[in-house]
């Protein structure tokens, strides 16, 4: 993670939010990397540090995060501990006078498309033939991969175009290059994000080519797992069902936010999709390819959001059993559709909405779990913990899904590796196994 020290001071990068923002991260150290600068990943800040914080502004929770990091920074610069602070990402770009104003002890603040102002404010230049290298912070053997930037999708309560800006595509020889030299540097697994995958392609080839990307990537030796996340519902290009069928190396799994069932919310949410055509497309989904785990996001609270709209809500999980399911709360946004709505679900409803939402889910896990004890998967092992291995199934991505944990004074394994696992007990969220081979 460190380079070699020269005459500039040392970058430590702080990283909030999601993989997006991770990604952006790891941009930033390669460049400053490829400039001779020291650079470090969330260490602790030394007196000649420069601190920069790659903020997110999604919802209040995270709002509030970064607003807590970038004061935090902001006593250790007045304190003398830190020598320059530089924050950067969502919630600069969306809020950027405000937290000038507000703090000034920042010595900069800068958007999400603005990378190579940031090196020139940290000493270094952009280099243009680096062709995506970046600096992993994850560990070697996967790798976040953004296929795309921006947002052109109207949903209601999210201000993810107003920070990330429209949707742009990046073109499919830069996505292969950039694969090889993540394979030759040890990568065997990328994690395809963007805040709309299925959308790619449009912006520069005139239609969507995520299945034809998908193949390419496919072809790259040294490429072992392909992940889907951040699938859009509306207007689902069915033809990358057929891909995953065909290539083993891409997983069977699809991360696809779904965020309700209601037609009346649905609407409301912008969202493009009916009730009707939603419950078709999981059952499409899972009829053309039945292994598949298909993970969803839902939001509750929504403006208008009635108890009726919430049981139907219960029932499609209850209907849909979700393999992987998370759930936000609404979060009231400026400058959003849904922020010129009256906010008329009170929060502790919101919350005690979720926590029904992830009860039903935990029984769900619970029982798809319990089918796995005594079948043997291909597991691909993260890291080692006590005495215990941990892995993720090709069903799993890392952060947010179940880990398998493999007794270490049993068995050995190497981080990186992937290795034959008979699955002996399981949890609502984790599965227990050893290794058979």
């Amino acid at each position: 993670m460190r380079t070699r020290p020269t005459s500039h001071p040392r970058v430590n990068v702080i990283t909030l939010g999601c993989s997006k923002n991770i990604f952006d991260s790891e941009r930033l150290m390669g460049q400053l990397q490829s400039n001779n600068i020291e650079v470090v990943h969330e260490e602790k800040g030394q007196k000649k540090d420069t601190i920069v914080i790659n903020t997110c502004g999604f919802i209040d929770k995270a709002k509030q995060e970064s607003i807590d990091t970038i004061l935090q920074w902001a006593e250790a610069k007045e304190k003398g501990k830190i020598d320059k602070l530089v924050v950067m990402g969502c919630l600069s770009e969306r809020y950027r006078d405000d937290l000038r104003n507000e703090i000034p002890q920042v010595d900069a603040f800068f958007g999400t498309r603005e990378l190579p102002e940031v090196l020139a404010a940290l000493g270094a230049n952009y280099k243009h033939e680096l062709l995506g290298e970046r600096q992993l912070t994850t560990p070697i053997h996967y790798s976040y991969f953004k296929i795309a930037e921006g947002c052109n999708r109207p949903c209601s309560f999210c201000a993810i175009p107003l920070m990330r800006g429209a949707h742009t595509s990046t073109p499919m020889e830069e996505l292969i290059m950039q694969a090889k030299n993540l394979a030759a540097h040890g990568t065997k697994e990328l994690i395809l994000i963007a805040q709309e995958l299925t959308y790619y392609g449009i912006d520069i080839y005139g239609e969507r080519k995520l299945d034809d990307l998908l193949r390419k990537l496919s072809d790259v030796n040294g490429i072992d797992w392909i992940r889907l996340q951040y699938a859009y519902p509306s207007q689902f290009p069915l033809e990358i069902l057929n891909v995953i069928k065909e290539r083993e190396n891409i997983c069977n799994y699809l991360d696809m936010p779904l965020q309700h069932i209601s037609d009346s919310v649905l609407k409301s949410m912008r969202r493009g999709i009916s009730s009707r055509k939603t419950y078709e497309l999981v059952e499409t989904i899972k009829s053309k390819v039945p292994d598949l785990a298909l993970r969803t996001t839902l939001l509750v609270g929504h403006p208008g959001e009635t108890e009726k709209d919430f049981d139907l809500l219960v029932q499609f999980v209850k209907d849909a059993k979700f393999d992987r399911l998370g759930v936000f709360t609404y979060s009231h946004e400026e400058n959003t559709h849904a922020g010129t709505l009256i906010d008329d679900v009170p929060e502790e409803v919101k919350n005690e909405r979720s926590e029904i939402i992830m009860e039903v889910q935990r029984e769900i896990s619970m029982e798809k779990n319990a089918q796995k004890i005594g079948k043997t998967f291909k597991v691909m092992i993260d890291r080692h913990e006590g005495n215990n291995w941990i892995g993720r199934t090709e069903f799993d991505s890392p952060e947010v899904d179940n880990e398998v944990l493999i007794d270490s004074t049993a068995s050995y394994a190497r981080i990186g590796d992937f290795s034959q696992v008979k699955i002996t007990d399981a949890m609502e969220y984790d599965l227990f196994g050893e290794i058979v081979r």
